[in-house]
Parts: C-alpha cells; sequence; structure tokens
C-alpha cells in the first residue's frame, strides 16, 4: 500500500531544525522530499554537535528520505532553478528570515504564479507579520517569548532552558500541521493553494494551557514553582532512598486514594478536605512531604513496584541511555539501527506516529551535500548541458549518490 504522502512533492528551502524538522516528517510518510542546500557548506546543521567522520549525527536524522539538491540561491541562475522546481511542487517549506524569499524573487506570488496549488509553509521567529517581523529569531527565543521560559524553573533563580531546541521542533509540528490542512483544503475547494504562516513564539504559546484566561480574568501570574506543576496536586518529582529521581502523578481524585493507600497514609486519602484537587491544592507542600517522606525511605525498584501495583502513573525520570535500554521503547521501534557507509553502526529515533495501514517508512539517511543535484535536476526538464554549465559557474554542486538505508536490509529495531 502507498504511504499516506505518495505523490507529494515537498520542496525544502530551510536550514537548521524547524523547517527541515517539518519537511523531515512529510518524508517519513511517503512525500518526497527536495532539500536545497547552498553549495561548499551546505546546511550548518551538517556540522553541529558530535560528528561522526566529519558529518553530524544529528544531520543522518534530520536529513533523512532527504534529497540533497546544491545550489545557490544568492545568484539568479540559483533562484530560477527554485522557481522551475516550484512548478512541480505541492509545498515549498522554507525558514528564512520574512522577506528574504521575496527579495530573491521566490516569494509565495512569485511561485504560486505558475504553480496555484502551490503550499508554502514558512517558518519563521515572529510571523510574516507584526512590527517583529524582521527581526531574527531562534527556537530560544520563540521559548522566551511565547512563556515557557518563564515558568520553567525554581522560584529563588532566575528561569531555565530546556537543554534541547523544544520552540524549533514544536514549531516544526506546527507547520506540518498547517501543512496537512492545506492540503486537505486544495483537495476539497477547488485546488488552490495558500501560505501556513507559522511564528515560533506563538507554537510556543500555543502550548501555554489555561495561563492567558487565568491572568486575563484574575491577574494571575503563573510563576516558576520548580518539579511541581501548578494547582495540580500530586504531582511532582521524588527521590527514592537510592537517589533515583521518581515522578509521580496522582492528581486524579481516585488515584490519589489509592496512592495514599498504598503508601500507608490513607489517612491522608480518605480526608474529605483532600478529595478534589481544588483542596489539595492548598495543602501540596504537605502531601508532597508525605510521599516525599515514604519515597526515601525506600529503593527506587521498591517504590516503582508498590505504585503500579496501585495503579498510580509514575516514571523514572530516564537518561538517554535509560531509553535505549527500555523495552517499550524497543517493543514500540523507537530505537532504530542503521549502517552507515563505512560500517559504524547509527542508532536513531523512530517514526512518529504510528499509523496501522500505512506506517512511516525511513529510506534513506541524510547524505552528502549535493548527492542527489543532477538526478533531481534532470528529472524536472533540465538538461545534461544545462546541468554542466550551471556546476561550471559554481550554482550548483554535484556529488556523488546518497548514502541509503534500506528498511528491509539497512533500518533495525
Amino acid at each position: 500500500m502507498n504511504p499516506p504522502l505518495h505523490g507529494i512533492k515537498v520542496l525544502e528551502l530551510g536550514q537548521l531544525i524547524a523547517g527541515p524538522f517539518a519537511a523531515r516528517l512529510l518524508g517519513e510518510f511517503g512525500a518526497e522530499v527536495i532539500k536545497i542546500e547552498p553549495p561548499g557548506s551546505g546546511d550548518p546543521l551538517r556540522s553541529w554537535r558530535k560528528l561522526h567522520q566529519g558529518t553530524s549525527l544529528w544531520w543522518y536524522v534530520q536529513a533523512r528520505n532527504k534529497q540533497s539538491v546544491a545550489v545557490d540561491l544568492r545568484r539568479p541562475e540559483g533562484q530560477e532553478i527554485v522557481r522551475r522546481l516550484a512548478r512541480e511542487a505541492d509545498i515549498v517549506v522554507e525558514n528564512f528570515r520574512p522577506g528574504t524569499m521575496e527579495k530573491w524573487g521566490l516569494g509565495y506570488e512569485a511561485l504560486s504564479e505558475h504553480n496555484p496549488g502551490l503550499i508554502m509553509v514558512r517558518v519563521s521567529g515572529f510571523g510574516q507579520t507584526g512590527p517583529r517581523r524582521d527581526q531574527p529569531g531562534f527556537g530560544a527565543i520563540g521559548e522566551s517569548m511565547g512563556g515557557l521560559r518563564y515558568v520553567t524553573g525554581y522560584p529563588d533563580r532566575p528561569p531555565v532552558r530546556l537543554n534541547l531546541s523544544i520552540g524549533d521542533s514544536v514549531a516544526g509540528l506546527h507547520a506540518v500541521i498547517g501543512a496537512m490542512m492545506a492540503l486537505r483544503h486544495r483537495e476539497t475547494n477547488g485546488g488552490k493553494g495558500q501560505v501556513a504562516d507559522v511564528a515560533l513564539y506563538e507554537s510556543v504559546f500555543n502550548l501555554m494551557e489555561c495561563t492567558l484566561p487565568e491572568y486575563a480574568m484574575y491577574g494571575e501570574i503563573r510563576e516558576r514553582t520548580g518539579s511541581n506543576l501548578t494547582g495540580i496536586v500530586p504531582s511532582n518529582t521524588y527521590a527514592s532512598r537510592d537517589g533515583v529521581n521518581i515522578i509521580i502523578g496522582g492528581n486524579g481524585d481516585g488515584i490519589f486514594r489509592r496512592l495514599m493507600a498504598a503508601i500507608g497514609r490513607r489517612d491522608i486519602g480518605e480526608d474529605p478536605r483532600y478529595a478534589t484537587n481544588d483542596g489539595r491544592a492548598g495543602a501540596a507542600d504537605f502531601i508532597d512531604g508525605a510521599i516525599g517522606d515514604w519515597c526515601a525511605t525506600h529503593d527506587a525498584e521498591a517504590v516503582m513496584a508498590v505504585l503500579k501495583a496501585a495503579d498510580v502513573p509514575h516514571g523514572k525520570i530516564y537518561s538517554i541511555a535509560d531509553i535505549v535500554e527500555d523495552e517499550q521503547y524497543r517493543a514500540r521501534e523507537m530505537i532504530l539501527s542503521a549502517q552507515l557507509a563505512d560500517g559504524a553502526e547509527l542508532k536513531m529515533p523512530g517514526i512518529v506516529p504510528k499509523l496501522s495501514a500505512t506506517p512511516g517508512v525511513i529510506r534513506s539517511l541524510g547524505g552528502i551535500l549535493g548527492a542527489d543535484t543532477r538526478q533531481v535536476l534532470l528529472g524536472n526538464g533540465f538538461s545534461d548541458e544545462e546541468i554542466a554549465r550551471l556546476a561550471e559557474q559554481g550554482v550548483i554542486h554535484v556529488a556523488a549518490d546518497a548514502v541509503t538505508a534500506d528498511p528491509e536490509a539497512g533500518v533495525d529495531a
């Protein structure tokens, strides 16, 4: 059976995280993704974090299922290549600063003139409109302006960040949602394309729960509270006797009673003052103290055995080493292995979500710069003579074949 995005062609013009993450997800479910990179250095992500023989391990994952086409977008000839490719594309993904595409003659009006069904997904720090549109914005800025950083950390210290580029990834997910909605609209409303405008700070703000209505109605500003969850009790991190940090979510009324009975504090669980979350929220320190005291007298294995028997949501805080060894991850094929060109094994995340009839597939890993330039241009009407001339002029870069990963042979759960 064909994958759900079979026949959809994506032209990726972005770099680093947000836009490329969105295109990666589209590629995993069958879209043909043509990634445009600058000749010479390519996408900067190629050299980020840990490298293997000069290539980022992150790159192999972020660029999987993509064809690398090296084109200089700053030159008119390179811009014309993109215009020709966009005529056959369904989706263009870009995450340049607003106005950059227009400066190159590659804005939506220009590209859709010859392809009215084109969908352009535009990811930027602050969106395509508004007084901040021209400011540079990375994920960290989106996390800060979106409100996430303010509520993260402990009340007696400055805000902290998650040690991940979460703002970029959240924006990438919103970009995929926008692309899917626009595709659906095109299918059902006459084939007309549109722009999906995704701002990093808005994507983060979209996750901020009830902070806005609470502030607007009651003047409540959610502050940093460390490891617990404001107003939801008990939901916190507790240390076992052997120093393992365990999350316990006992905030449902029935769950709370089971939890208290399991740790020998039935008196708290059956106290009518704590029967609902409203009452527990006012006694958070007392309740957390009781749970913390119990955890501190038992090793982690015993703590989790009791909680499992009582059907209380819980979990050890995992490091990446814990993740790799976990049977749930293995059972769900979330830790995959592939072989690189030199024979080295690459561990990488599996595909999410899991579709029962048309699951995602990893067809190739991120390859060398320009590996698919020739093949893609030939398939889009360029002649051998044009390709040779553009390569000689430095407008494009043509390299060897991409590193492939055959799902039947090279990618294993």
